[in-house]
């Protein structure tokens, strides 16, 4: 009977990380080397404890993460130049995440749709020192890939319509970051949150009033070298405007 239970808890361990989506060899980031068009670098160092994220360590910040179990639960950020911190703490409820509160800044609250969609809205305090919605929208997602970000303005005037949207195209390749617990749930980090590696990124802005719209555009492009697993060695990325023919390029590369 004793050796029927074991079995049965590594079964059950088995089945909870491959339905996270979680890789079982392992393969954990440990530095970023980033290199701009200009040709200056900055190198970002990435510590764990087993699979869990200990910190992300770069040339301006550093990041720490405290975890509850496999969620991660709290994120402090220091700011290298100024020594200011930010702290995050995240709240979930039955494995799902339900509030993220930027300490003394704002605050995230999620709900969970049928159709798989989550929506969400920004709270801010105002002057009074009570919570307004600054924004609220809609999160999608696709074969567990961060695809949409979907947003309206609040508080913005009478007649005026403010929307805003980022959206993610995708290789099937893994991503640096697959294998790291509980990363997968942050979903305030967008693309970072997925399983593959974003192709094309792109970003609109719109306002409408009085029956005029105006709309801004800009978009991020990837392109990656993999290894023989499929994780990603090297990102070349580029960003401009849509209307903009001059892009900034930015190589990274990546060290398991």
């Amino acid at each position: 009977m004793k050796k029927i239970y074991s079995l049965l808890l590594i079964s059950l361990s088995v089945l909870y990380s491959c339905s996270d989506g979680v890789d079982n060899n392992l393969k954990l980031l440990k530095k970023v080397v980033e290199v701009s068009d200009n040709g200056s670098s900055e190198t970002t160092l990435y510590t764990y404890d087993d699979n869990n994220i200990v910190s992300i360590d770069g040339v301006h910040k550093k990041i720490e993460f405290t975890y509850t179990f496999d969620l991660i639960t709290k994120i402090v950020t220091l700011n290298k130049v100024n020594q200011e911190k930010g702290t995050v703490e995240y709240s979930y409820r039955e494995g799902r995440l339900v509030k993220a509160d930027f300490i003394n800044k704002y605050v995230m609250n999620y709900l969970y749709n049928t159709d798989g969609t989550i929506s969400y809205e920004k709270l801010v305090k105002n002057p009074e020192n009570l919570f307004v919605r600054e924004y609220h929208g809609v999160l999608f997602f696709d074969n567990k890939n961060f695809t949409k970000d979907e947003r309206i303005l609040d508080n913005i005037g009478v007649g005026v319509i403010a929307k805003y949207s980022i959206g993610f195209d995708y290789d099937d390749k893994k991503s640096p970051m697959l294998n790291v617990i509980g990363f997968n749930k942050l979903y305030d980090l967008k693309d970072a949150v997925s399983i593959n590696n974003s192709l094309i990124s792109t970003e609109i802005n719109s306002v409408e009033q009085n029956d005029q719209v105006i709309t801004a555009a800009k978009y991020y492009k990837s392109t990656y070298k993999y290894d023989a697993e499929g994780y990603p060695i090297e990102k070349i990325s580029e960003t401009g405007n849509l209307n903009n023919t001059t892009p900034v390029y930015i190589k990274s590369q990546f060290f398991y």
